[in-house]
């Protein structure tokens, strides 16, 4: 009896991924009887600096750097990510080799359990209310501004820890996915839909990066690759890599893909909620005779780093990306354009101060230990 093939998972090791990567690899198992699975995690940059907001760290790849450098070494075959903390532009060699079906994309509120069931709207002015993300902080400032909104760090079960063992945040905002298959959904307030909150590309979805031109792997991920969710984030990226955004500004999105068009809303504010932009482009999908996204045995056309998924074509998907960077254009063309620079400006010189911050501890702790 031959011994099956290994295949070397990289994950983070915050209990959400290692969950999310075990869904990735039962899906696969089940249809791969003769494959075995092994996982080999790692702390990345995110999971380490916990001390600042994501925005003020000033790097694109937080939560992939470490994870892609095993991939490269060929320490592991393929990476599961949350897709919306991936980069729109990958390393070079590297590509997304699958996207798994979306779950949802909203954001949910978590209330402290004095406050368990309400609403934002029911709290009381000055309620704090914790969040990682500038883009929540943002639109949500700009339809409640009498709630403040400070930043929380940690993964999920700090989070959870903070809120419920502290008085000072009356409710925290994660992403519903998360605490979904997390098990916590009960712990869910309130579900805010995009006419309150428009979502983080890519949000809800997991992605699994591999190395380019590896046949094998990409035929393996083909099996789990959703064509709906693909069409959706392929927009969505290329919306985010035209603006060349990222998480350190407030960029945000509500897309549908049916069997007939695409249509991307898109959003751009100010760090304050103060200004903000939103438009809308809408396509129809092509018919006809489609051409493969396969160029040749082993070359894979991809878009927004994503392959090709075996049931679109490349019409389809060319259509999705072109969606993307034509309504980024609209944006960049409009009053948009000036918000997105003060944003970036705003977070550079947040980036800077708390770069300074950190070295002037780091002196500190230096003069406390030559006085010892």
């Amino acid at each position: 009896m031959s011994e099956k093939r290994v295949v070397k998972v990289g994950s983070r090791k915050s209990q959400l991924a290692l969950v999310q990567t075990n869904s990735i690899i039962r899906k696969l198992k089940d249809l791969n009887h003769d494959l075995e699975f092994e996982i080999i995690s790692m702390q990345t940059t995110g999971d380490k600096v916990l001390d600042a907001a994501l925005s003020k760290i000033g790097e694109k790849n937080l939560f992939t750097r470490e994870l892609e450098v095993a991939l490269e070494k060929h320490e592991v075959d393929f990476v599961v990510h949350s897709l919306k903390d991936l980069p729109t532009t990958l390393p070079p060699g590297m590509v997304i080799g699958c996207v798994h079906r979306r779950d949802s994309p909203y954001d949910a509120i978590v209330m402290h359990p004095s406050n368990k069931g309400k609403h934002l709207e029911d709290l009381p002015d000055g309620s704090v209310i914790g969040t990682s993300s500038l883009r929540r902080a943002s639109q949500l400032a700009r339809k409640f501004p009498r709630l403040k909104f400070e930043n929380i760090r940690g993964n999920l079960n700090t989070r959870f820890r903070k809120l419920d063992e502290d008085d000072k945040y009356a409710a925290i905002v994660l992403a519903e996915a998360g605490l979904y298959r997390m098990g916590w959904s009960d712990r869910v307030s309130q579900v805010l839909k995009s006419d309150i909150c428009m979502y983080a590309v890519a949000q809800g979805a997991m992605a699994v990066e591999c190395r380019e031109g590896d046949e094998l792997t990409i035929g393996l991920l083909s099996q789990i690759h959703d064509p709906n969710t693909t069409m959706q984030v392929v927009a969505e990226r290329a919306f985010l890599r035209k603006l060349e955004g990222g998480c350190s500004v407030p960029v945000c999105v509500d897309t549908e893909v049916t069997e007939t068009q695409v249509r991307l809303t898109g959003g751009i504010y100010s760090i304050d909620g103060s200004r903000g932009k939103v438009d809308t482009v809408t396509k129809p999908l092509p018919t006809g005779e489609p051409k493969p996204t396969v160029e040749e045995k082993g070359i894979y056309l991809s878009y927004a780093g994503i392959v090709g998924h075996p049931q679109l074509s490349h019409e389809a998907l060319q259509t999705c990306q072109d969606v993307g960077e034509e309504l980024a254009d609209i944006m960049l063309q409009s009053e948009a354009a000036e918000i997105l620079k003060e944003a970036k400006r705003e977070t550079a010189k947040a980036v800077i101060a708390e770069k300074q911050r950190k070295e002037a501890e780091k002196r500190m702790r230096e003069l406390n230990e030559l006085q010892v």
